[in-house]
Protein backbone atom coordinates (compact mmCIF):
# COMPACT_ATOMS: atom_id res chain seq x y z
CA UNK A 1 0.00 0.00 0.00
CA UNK A 2 1.47 3.41 -0.77
CA UNK A 3 2.24 5.61 2.18
CA UNK A 4 1.86 9.22 1.79
CA UNK A 5 0.12 8.61 -1.24
CA UNK A 6 -2.21 12.31 -3.20
CA UNK A 7 -5.52 12.37 -0.97
CA UNK A 8 -8.62 10.28 -2.85
CA UNK A 9 -10.09 11.75 -5.60
CA UNK A 10 -13.02 9.52 -5.24
CA UNK A 11 -15.42 11.37 -3.06
CA UNK A 12 -14.25 14.60 -5.09
CA UNK A 13 -15.33 13.08 -8.62
CA UNK A 14 -18.51 12.06 -6.36
CA UNK A 15 -19.08 15.58 -5.29
CA UNK A 16 -17.80 17.91 -7.93
CA UNK A 17 -20.22 20.05 -9.75
CA UNK A 18 -18.14 20.01 -12.94
CA UNK A 19 -16.93 16.29 -12.64
CA UNK A 20 -21.55 15.54 -12.36
CA UNK A 21 -21.51 17.78 -15.68
CA UNK A 22 -19.53 15.52 -17.63
CA UNK A 23 -21.98 12.50 -17.73
CA UNK A 24 -25.34 15.13 -17.07
CA UNK A 25 -25.65 15.18 -21.39
CA UNK A 26 -25.43 11.55 -21.30
CA UNK A 27 -28.08 10.85 -18.82
CA UNK A 28 -30.25 13.11 -20.29
CA UNK A 29 -30.35 11.32 -23.09
CA UNK A 30 -30.65 8.29 -21.47
CA UNK A 31 -33.86 9.36 -19.51
CA UNK A 32 -35.64 11.27 -22.13
CA UNK A 33 -34.99 8.38 -24.60
CA UNK A 34 -35.36 5.00 -22.12
CA UNK A 35 -37.88 6.16 -19.26
CA UNK A 36 -40.40 8.59 -20.90
CA UNK A 37 -41.04 5.59 -22.92
CA UNK A 38 -42.20 3.44 -19.82
CA UNK A 39 -43.40 6.14 -18.22
CA UNK A 40 -46.16 6.50 -21.27
CA UNK A 41 -46.87 2.94 -21.99
CA UNK A 42 -50.08 2.06 -20.32
CA UNK A 43 -50.98 5.54 -19.56
CA UNK A 44 -51.74 6.83 -22.98
CA UNK A 45 -55.66 6.31 -22.35
CA UNK A 46 -55.52 8.16 -19.29
CA UNK A 47 -53.00 10.63 -19.67
CA UNK A 48 -55.03 13.76 -19.71
CA UNK A 49 -55.30 17.02 -17.68
CA UNK A 50 -52.30 17.23 -15.29
CA UNK A 51 -50.83 13.60 -16.39
CA UNK A 52 -50.34 14.59 -19.94
CA UNK A 53 -48.96 18.17 -18.58
CA UNK A 54 -46.52 16.27 -16.87
CA UNK A 55 -45.40 13.90 -19.61
CA UNK A 56 -45.66 17.05 -21.76
CA UNK A 57 -43.05 18.34 -19.19
CA UNK A 58 -40.52 15.70 -19.24
CA UNK A 59 -40.63 14.85 -22.29
CA UNK A 60 -39.50 18.24 -23.82
CA UNK A 61 -36.70 18.50 -20.62
CA UNK A 62 -38.50 20.66 -18.98
CA UNK A 63 -37.26 19.48 -15.53
CA UNK A 64 -38.78 22.07 -13.36
CA UNK A 65 -42.20 21.85 -14.61
CA UNK A 66 -41.74 18.33 -14.66
CA UNK A 67 -40.51 18.36 -10.99
CA UNK A 68 -43.33 21.43 -9.72
CA UNK A 69 -46.36 19.03 -11.36
CA UNK A 70 -45.02 16.08 -9.57
CA UNK A 71 -45.05 17.25 -6.39
CA UNK A 72 -48.60 18.86 -6.82
CA UNK A 73 -49.57 14.96 -7.87
CA UNK A 74 -48.07 13.84 -4.97
CA UNK A 75 -49.50 16.00 -2.12
CA UNK A 76 -53.15 14.19 -3.70
CA UNK A 77 -51.48 11.09 -4.29
CA UNK A 78 -48.59 10.00 -2.13
CA UNK A 79 -47.90 6.51 -3.28
CA UNK A 80 -48.67 7.34 -7.07
CA UNK A 81 -45.60 5.24 -9.02
CA UNK A 82 -45.99 7.54 -11.91
CA UNK A 83 -45.71 10.95 -9.82
CA UNK A 84 -43.35 9.70 -7.40
CA UNK A 85 -40.91 8.14 -10.53
CA UNK A 86 -40.80 11.52 -12.50
CA UNK A 87 -40.90 13.71 -9.28
CA UNK A 88 -37.57 11.45 -8.31
CA UNK A 89 -36.06 11.49 -12.26
CA UNK A 90 -36.87 15.32 -12.65
CA UNK A 91 -35.02 15.71 -9.22
CA UNK A 92 -31.87 13.92 -10.22
CA UNK A 93 -32.10 16.43 -13.68
CA UNK A 94 -32.10 19.25 -11.34
CA UNK A 95 -29.77 18.48 -9.17
CA UNK A 96 -26.62 17.54 -11.17
CA UNK A 97 -27.38 21.15 -13.10
CA UNK A 98 -26.59 23.30 -9.79
CA UNK A 99 -23.73 25.21 -9.70
CA UNK A 100 -24.00 25.10 -5.81
CA UNK A 101 -23.48 21.70 -3.82
CA UNK A 102 -26.24 22.52 -1.25
CA UNK A 103 -28.73 23.04 -4.00
CA UNK A 104 -27.57 19.86 -5.79
CA UNK A 105 -27.57 17.71 -2.27
CA UNK A 106 -31.26 19.07 -1.41
CA UNK A 107 -32.38 18.16 -5.00
CA UNK A 108 -30.29 15.16 -4.73
CA UNK A 109 -32.35 13.85 -1.18
CA UNK A 110 -35.46 14.58 -3.15
CA UNK A 111 -34.63 12.29 -5.87
CA UNK A 112 -33.71 9.60 -3.15
CA UNK A 113 -36.65 9.94 -0.82
CA UNK A 114 -39.31 9.63 -4.13
CA UNK A 115 -37.45 6.61 -5.61
CA UNK A 116 -37.08 4.99 -1.94
CA UNK A 117 -40.83 5.48 -1.49
CA UNK A 118 -41.39 4.03 -5.02
CA UNK A 119 -39.01 0.78 -3.90
CA UNK A 120 -42.14 0.52 -1.80
CA UNK A 121 -44.48 -0.56 -4.37
CA UNK A 122 -45.04 -3.72 -6.54
CA UNK A 123 -44.34 -1.52 -9.57
CA UNK A 124 -40.76 -1.11 -9.21
CA UNK A 125 -39.55 -4.70 -8.73
CA UNK A 126 -38.75 -4.95 -12.23
CA UNK A 127 -37.81 -1.29 -13.00
CA UNK A 128 -33.92 -1.09 -13.52
CA UNK A 129 -34.04 2.46 -14.07
CA UNK A 130 -35.25 3.67 -10.36
CA UNK A 131 -32.50 1.34 -9.36
CA UNK A 132 -30.14 3.06 -11.66
CA UNK A 133 -30.96 6.97 -11.31
CA UNK A 134 -31.27 5.70 -7.11
CA UNK A 135 -27.11 4.20 -7.61
CA UNK A 136 -25.90 7.40 -8.95
CA UNK A 137 -27.87 9.84 -6.50
CA UNK A 138 -26.11 7.99 -3.81
CA UNK A 139 -22.69 8.14 -5.24
CA UNK A 140 -23.64 11.71 -6.00
CA UNK A 141 -23.53 12.38 -1.99
CA UNK A 142 -20.23 11.39 -1.79
CA UNK A 143 -18.27 8.81 -0.05
CA UNK A 144 -20.25 7.66 2.69
CA UNK A 145 -22.48 6.15 0.32
CA UNK A 146 -20.68 4.63 -1.88
CA UNK A 147 -22.46 1.09 -0.35
CA UNK A 148 -25.73 2.08 -1.17
CA UNK A 149 -24.96 3.32 -4.33
CA UNK A 150 -22.98 -0.21 -5.49
CA UNK A 151 -26.13 -1.73 -4.21
CA UNK A 152 -28.22 0.02 -6.24
CA UNK A 153 -26.54 0.02 -9.54
CA UNK A 154 -25.33 -3.62 -8.99
CA UNK A 155 -29.83 -4.13 -8.66
CA UNK A 156 -30.26 -2.10 -11.78
CA UNK A 157 -27.65 -4.38 -13.52
CA UNK A 158 -29.26 -7.24 -12.29
CA UNK A 159 -32.20 -6.51 -14.12
CA UNK A 160 -30.43 -5.99 -16.87
CA UNK A 161 -30.83 -2.85 -17.31
CA UNK A 162 -27.27 -0.89 -19.40
CA UNK A 163 -26.14 2.52 -19.09
CA UNK A 164 -22.91 3.10 -20.57
CA UNK A 165 -21.73 4.94 -17.31
CA UNK A 166 -22.76 2.20 -15.05
CA UNK A 167 -19.26 0.16 -14.78
CA UNK A 168 -17.62 3.64 -14.10
CA UNK A 169 -19.59 4.86 -11.50
CA UNK A 170 -19.44 1.07 -10.17
CA UNK A 171 -15.43 1.38 -10.10
CA UNK A 172 -15.72 4.46 -8.19
CA UNK A 173 -17.93 3.54 -5.36
CA UNK A 174 -16.30 0.39 -5.16
CA UNK A 175 -13.15 1.92 -4.74
CA UNK A 176 -15.20 4.17 -2.10
CA UNK A 177 -15.53 1.20 -0.03
CA UNK A 178 -12.22 -0.10 -0.18
CA UNK A 179 -13.19 -3.09 -2.70
CA UNK A 180 -10.33 -2.23 -5.14
CA UNK A 181 -10.23 -5.55 -7.07
CA UNK A 182 -13.65 -4.84 -7.59
CA UNK A 183 -13.37 -1.40 -8.64
CA UNK A 184 -10.57 -2.35 -11.38
CA UNK A 185 -12.80 -5.25 -12.72
CA UNK A 186 -15.71 -2.39 -12.91
CA UNK A 187 -13.34 -0.06 -14.17
CA UNK A 188 -12.35 -2.74 -16.96
CA UNK A 189 -16.03 -3.11 -18.17
CA UNK A 190 -15.96 1.18 -18.38
CA UNK A 191 -12.99 0.37 -20.75
CA UNK A 192 -14.62 -2.04 -22.66
CA UNK A 193 -15.49 -1.71 -26.84
CA UNK A 194 -18.34 0.57 -26.54
CA UNK A 195 -15.78 2.71 -24.83
CA UNK A 196 -13.09 3.84 -27.39
CA UNK A 197 -11.55 6.75 -25.63
CA UNK A 198 -11.87 6.31 -21.99
CA UNK A 199 -11.37 9.92 -20.08
CA UNK A 200 -8.15 10.82 -18.47
CA UNK A 201 -10.55 11.18 -15.39
CA UNK A 202 -11.18 7.38 -15.89
CA UNK A 203 -7.91 6.48 -16.47
CA UNK A 204 -6.47 8.36 -13.39
CA UNK A 205 -9.14 6.82 -11.46
CA UNK A 206 -8.10 2.61 -12.60
CA UNK A 207 -4.55 3.60 -11.90
CA UNK A 208 -5.18 4.75 -8.61
CA UNK A 209 -7.55 1.45 -7.73
CA UNK A 210 -4.62 -0.41 -8.89
CA UNK A 211 -1.84 1.53 -6.48
CA UNK A 212 -4.26 0.93 -3.65
CA UNK A 213 -3.74 -3.35 -4.91
CA UNK A 214 0.09 -2.10 -4.64
CA UNK A 215 -0.07 -3.64 -8.63
CA UNK A 216 2.21 -0.28 -9.39
CA UNK A 217 3.65 -1.47 -12.92
CA UNK A 218 -0.36 -1.55 -14.20
CA UNK A 219 -1.03 1.70 -12.48
CA UNK A 220 2.12 3.62 -14.04
CA UNK A 221 0.60 2.49 -17.68
CA UNK A 222 -2.71 3.88 -16.91
CA UNK A 223 -1.14 7.19 -15.84
CA UNK A 224 1.19 7.52 -18.64
CA UNK A 225 -2.08 7.01 -20.50
CA UNK A 226 -4.03 9.69 -18.85
CA UNK A 227 -1.06 11.73 -19.61
CA UNK A 228 -1.06 11.25 -23.45
CA UNK A 229 -4.67 11.71 -23.67
CA UNK A 230 -5.30 14.59 -21.01
CA UNK A 231 -5.89 18.35 -21.82
CA UNK A 232 -6.53 20.11 -18.69
CA UNK A 233 -3.70 21.43 -16.79
CA UNK A 234 -5.14 20.15 -13.10
CA UNK A 235 -5.99 16.68 -13.86
CA UNK A 236 -2.22 16.45 -15.78
CA UNK A 237 -1.01 17.87 -12.16
CA UNK A 238 -2.49 15.52 -10.49
CA UNK A 239 -1.47 12.66 -12.06
CA UNK A 240 2.03 13.60 -12.91
CA UNK A 241 2.28 13.66 -8.72
CA UNK A 242 0.84 10.41 -8.70
CA UNK A 243 2.79 8.83 -11.20
CA UNK A 244 5.73 10.15 -9.15
CA UNK A 245 4.46 8.78 -6.15
CA UNK A 246 4.33 5.53 -7.79
CA UNK A 247 7.93 5.45 -9.69
CA UNK A 248 9.10 6.21 -5.80
CA UNK A 249 7.27 3.11 -4.88
CA UNK A 250 8.94 1.71 -8.07
CA UNK A 251 12.22 2.54 -6.30
CA UNK A 252 12.58 4.70 -9.28
CA UNK A 253 13.98 7.90 -7.64
CA UNK A 254 15.52 9.42 -10.75
CA UNK A 255 11.83 9.23 -12.65
CA UNK A 256 9.99 10.31 -9.48
CA UNK A 257 12.23 13.32 -9.15
CA UNK A 258 11.32 14.25 -12.77
CA UNK A 259 7.95 14.18 -13.02
CA UNK A 260 8.14 16.51 -9.41
CA UNK A 261 10.11 18.89 -11.81
CA UNK A 262 8.03 18.53 -14.71
CA UNK A 263 4.81 19.84 -12.33
CA UNK A 264 6.91 22.60 -11.06
CA UNK A 265 7.50 23.53 -14.66
CA UNK A 266 3.91 24.33 -15.35
CA UNK A 267 2.73 24.97 -11.20
CA UNK A 268 5.79 26.45 -9.60
CA UNK A 269 4.17 27.38 -6.92
CA UNK A 270 3.00 23.62 -5.95
CA UNK A 271 3.76 22.71 -2.48
CA UNK A 272 3.00 18.84 -2.71
CA UNK A 273 5.55 18.66 -5.15
CA UNK A 274 8.23 21.12 -3.46
CA UNK A 275 7.78 19.12 -0.33
CA UNK A 276 8.24 15.64 -2.15
CA UNK A 277 11.56 17.08 -3.92
CA UNK A 278 12.69 17.70 -0.45
CA UNK A 279 11.72 14.17 0.72
CA UNK A 280 13.71 12.96 -2.12
CA UNK A 281 16.93 15.22 -1.27
CA UNK A 282 16.71 13.99 2.08
CA UNK A 283 16.71 10.06 1.29
CA UNK A 284 19.53 10.80 -0.66
CA UNK A 285 21.48 12.69 1.87
CA UNK A 286 21.35 15.97 0.49
CA UNK A 287 19.53 17.94 3.58
CA UNK A 288 20.68 21.51 2.94
CA UNK A 289 18.61 20.78 -0.68
CA UNK A 290 15.96 19.11 1.26
CA UNK A 291 14.88 21.99 3.50
CA UNK A 292 15.43 24.12 0.50
CA UNK A 293 12.36 22.39 -1.14
CA UNK A 294 10.17 22.44 1.99
CA UNK A 295 11.26 26.19 2.75
CA UNK A 296 9.64 26.53 -0.58
CA UNK A 297 6.65 24.33 0.19
CA UNK A 298 5.61 26.78 3.04
CA UNK A 299 6.47 29.75 1.03
CA UNK A 300 3.47 28.53 -1.42
CA UNK A 301 1.25 26.93 1.67
CA UNK A 302 1.99 28.29 5.04
CA UNK A 303 -0.23 25.16 6.00
CA UNK A 304 1.16 22.32 4.75
CA UNK A 305 1.91 20.72 7.88
CA UNK A 306 4.11 18.36 6.59
CA UNK A 307 6.63 20.79 5.44
CA UNK A 308 6.44 22.54 8.23
CA UNK A 309 6.96 19.39 10.55
CA UNK A 310 10.58 18.73 8.68
CA UNK A 311 11.61 21.85 9.35
CA UNK A 312 11.41 22.51 12.77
Amino acid sequence: MMNDKPSSNYKSRFRRVNALHTVAAFIVVILLLGIPVFLATGTRSRASGERKELLEAWNSGDYDTAYAISQTALSAKPLDYFSLTVHGFSAYQLGISQVNNFDTLRYIDDCIWSLRKALLLKDSKTDGRVFYVLGKAYSNKGDDYADLAVKYLEEARSLSFTAADIPEYLGLAYAATGDYRSSVEAFSQALGPSNAEPSDLLLLSIARSYAELDEFETARAYLLRCLELSRDSKTIVTARLFLAQVYEELGNGQEAENQYLLVLDVAGNNADARYRLGELYSKRGDIARARAEWRQALRSDPAHQEARARLN
